[in-house]
């Protein structure tokens, strides 16, 4: 496709595309492929910086007007890259589609992106095909990344543990305010403004043995990878506010396990 073609196909969910070369930079190469979500005058748009060479190995394959998504694909030296490009409640955002899944149309995308153990229990529930993308039906509620999992057991979370207006986040994304949170299990990590990922107790005492000044970082204990659940109001200023009556596990969406994540310089 052209710069022109793929931005032609953008303007058919409503939205604006900017397809340019990579602005080089001084401190590194800038990636082959990156997309994110620009702000001008005129608002929101993708902002989708390609190198010329593959401008015309990078399409749309399927676009669908009237839920306002689109799916992008970019071949590239390491295989096929796919990215959910639509608009989701507030904003318009990018996710990228692991590439083990079989994906070639914005639908089975959708179904890509749902952790296995959501779509397992949309199996079980016998969910119908009509309501698998809703943000809401009896499997899960959804904002944004986030899938809340009514929990069958609530006996299993220790409400000992339980924070209050707790923040949950991916990497350094906007955090979803939670009422009640629990975590449960995981590994011991230690956070920092400069390490937002966190690093293992053992990477942490090597760091600061080898950089003594470190240890004046602001360093938060967390778990990485708990069984985390929540109840009550769930906040987030792009998403409407969430009511969760009863306790719900939190899953992520799989977009973390793509290699074209590290496309994707927005996150919500």
């Amino acid at each position: 496709m052209s710069m022109q073609s793929i931005e032609r196909q953008f303007t058919r969910i409503g939205a604006r595309a900017k397809v340019h070369p990579p602005i080089a930079r001084r401190w590194g190469t800038p990636p082959e492929v990156s997309i994110d979500i620009g702000n001008d005058a005129e608002g929101e748009f993708f902002d989708l910086a390609i190198q010329p060479k593959l401008v015309a190995e990078t399409q749309v394959i399927d676009v669908q007007p009237s839920m306002r998504h689109l799916l992008l694909m970019s071949r590239q030296d390491d295989g096929k890259h796919k990215f959910l490009c639509g608009h989701d409640e507030r904003h318009w955002f990018v996710a990228a589609v692991p590439e083990r899944a079989s994906v070639s149309s914005v639908k089975t995308a959708f179904d890509a992106l749902k952790p296995t153990a959501v779509r397992a229990l949309e199996n079980r529930l016998g969910v119908k095909p009509r309501k698998r993308n809703r943000r809401r039906n009896e499997a899960f509620i959804r904002q944004g990344e986030w899938f809340f999992v009514p929990v069958e057991n609530p006996s299993f979370v220790d409400e000992r543990l339980v924070l209050r207006n707790e923040p949950i986040a991916r990497g350094g994304g906007k955090p979803h305010m939670c009422e009640e949170v629990v975590r449960q299990g995981g590994q011991l990590v230690y956070v920092s403004n400069q390490y937002p990922n966190g690093v293992t107790e053992g990477q942490h005492r090597r760091l600061i043995s080898r950089k003594p000044e470190l240890r004046h970082l602001h360093w938060v204990a967390q778990r990485r990878n708990p069984s985390v659940f929540v109840r009550g109001r769930v906040r987030h200023p792009d998403h409407k506010t969430i009511i969760l009556n009863r306790w719900h596990q939190v899953m992520m969406n799989t977009g973390n396990d793509s290699l074209a994540m590290r496309h994707v310089a927005f996150i919500d």
